[in-house]
């Protein structure tokens, strides 16, 4: 318990600091350099600037993207594009299945207070 305790101690730490690193690399530089968006240290990618759909999009649900983590829209830190997610299990399901053809995974949502579960459906395409 201690030690999860210490990890999330230092996960906050090191959130912090990241979030200060990126807000005094923008301040020192003179004002009209300041775009508000870049890495810390060559890295970890940070965006302050204010989210619009487009990249909130861009993101998470980037199917023109064959990258898993892209660049937040808001913070520091990545984001999951949700759709290579999506992909890559169900590239993985048909793997472990040993189906040559493509597969999709859909999940329909009930009507709020029908008490059923959403309904999770593996079809052939």
């Amino acid at each position: 318990m201690r030690s999860l305790r210490r990890i999330r101690r230092l996960a906050r730490f090191t959130a912090f600091a990241l979030v200060a690193a990126a807000i005094a690399t923008e301040l020192v530089k003179p004002a009209p350099e300041r775009t508000w968006q870049g890495k810390v240290g060559g890295i970890v990618p940070y965006d302050f600037r204010p989210p619009t759909w487009q990249r909130i999009r861009e993101a998470y649900w980037n199917p023109e993207s064959d990258r898993l983590f892209s660049d937040r829209v808001f913070g520091v830190g990545w984001a999951v594009n949700l759709y290579r997610a999506k992909t890559l299990m169900e590239d993985n399901f048909r793997r472990l299945m040993g189906l040559e053809e493509s597969v999709s995974i859909k999940m329909t949502v009930r009507a709020e207070g029908s008490g059923k579960k959403p309904d999770v459906v593996i079809s052939r395409e």
